[in-house]
């Protein structure tokens, strides 16, 4: 019986291992899918001809310098759409600029709940955080809103614009002609006047093209912004070799090239007002040490604005009681409360005759 009982515990404890092996094997992972770019229905209306874009060239080099994702395009009755998502806002605000130009019919963007929005030649184009949708001439703005409505949304430094072209003032800027690059080819797409294969992208440049336009000239601006004030220092260098009669400066790790119609002097009072600023976002949770420095801080602060409420309050009660007692008291005794009439005097009136003195030699 003994020897049944030792078979008897080997073979549960096989059964155990041996489920253990088959649930292993049946083990499955859960994968989160990405939120369609394209809703299957919109207001009632399905989507038809729904398939990821293939761009030609010269766009698709510059989409994917662009950080391109995914795309779709598809119908919804009369109403086609092309939506392209990129890595961050900065791919997408370069796709969008490339998409506008100067001409082009600026819309509201808070009508649609976007950041940019803007009717073209090809149709009207928005900015959605790391989103750029084409929408077709004629299309239906419910149906796009609709559509834009669906877009993925995400927060953190990715969904933070570029801070390059913010350095443009806004003073004779021409509309539309804003347009920013993070490659050779999208530099290229935008009109960019510098050789753009010596303009260091592999050190992660960034460049940035205006035009500005008043009674005395057109001017175009690049801004070109580095990761250190020493290797934009070596490409001003190399860009004032080629822009031969272009007005150049340096600050910090922004270059500023000028070049058009305007006069030396006035260019050079337009770079002269452009000037490098910075932002600080936090997308992680602070410290703890930091929160409880906060804490004390104002712990501190209610304290002291206790403390004084307090003495305030105490200097009201004290002030009232004895002033309203001693009130009452003279009330009490037939006395007015307000006057007293009993005070200390030192009687300096004139109490005697003023004295006479003889005349002298008398």
């Amino acid at each position: 019986m003994r020897c049944f009982g030792w078979v008897g515990a080997a073979a549960l404890v096989g059964c155990l291992g041996w489920g253990g092996v088959v649930s292993a094997q049946k083990a499955t992972t859960m994968v989160e899918l990405p939120v369609p770019l394209l809703p299957p229905v919109v207001q009632g209306i399905k989507l038809t001809g729904d398939q990821l874009l293939k761009d030609a060239p010269p766009d698709h080099e510059a989409m994917q310098e662009a950080g391109l994702q995914r795309s779709a395009h598809g119908e919804y009755g009369a109403t086609r759409i092309l939506v392209r998502q990129f890595n961050d806002a900065s791919g997408a605000y370069s796709a969008f600029t490339l998409s506008v130009k100067p001409g082009d019919r600026f819309l509201k963007p808070d009508d649609f709940g976007v950041q940019r929005a803007a009717t073209t030649g090809s149709g009207t184009v928005f900015l959605a955080q790391t989103v750029v949708v084409v929408a077709s001439p004629g299309a239906d703005m419910k149906i796009v809103k609709a559509v834009i409505a669906t877009l993925p949304k995400i927060g953190g430094a990715k969904s933070q614009p570029p801070l390059l072209p913010t350095f443009f003032p806004a003073k004779g800027l021409v509309e539309g002609s804003v347009h920013y690059a993070l490659g050779p080819v999208s530099y290229s797409a935008m009109g960019g006047t510098l050789d753009a294969t010596k303009l260091g992208w592999e050190k992660s440049a960034e460049a940035a093209m205006a035009d500005y336009s008043d009674k005395r000239g057109k001017e175009t601006v690049t801004l070109l912004l580095y990761a250190t004030p020493q290797i934009a220092g070596n490409y001003l260098r190399a860009i004032e070799a080629q822009a031969s009669g272009a007005r150049t400066r340096r600050e910090g790790e922004l270059v500023i090239v000028a070049a058009g119609t305007l006069s030396a002097d006035d260019a050079q009072k337009m770079i002269e007002n452009i000037h490098l600023h910075s932002e600080v976002s936090f997308d992680k949770p602070m410290p703890l040490e930091f929160h409880t420095e906060v804490q004390k801080t104002v712990s501190l602060l209610e304290s002291i604005v206790i403390f004084s409420g307090a003495g305030m309050l105490a200097a009201v009660v004290l002030g009232v009681a004895l002033g309203g007692g001693r009130a009452l008291v003279r009330k009490m005794q037939g006395k007015d409360a307000a006057t007293d009439a009993e005070f200390l005097s030192l009687h300096l009136a004139n109490q005697n005759p003023p004295p006479k003195f003889d005349p002298p030699g008398s």
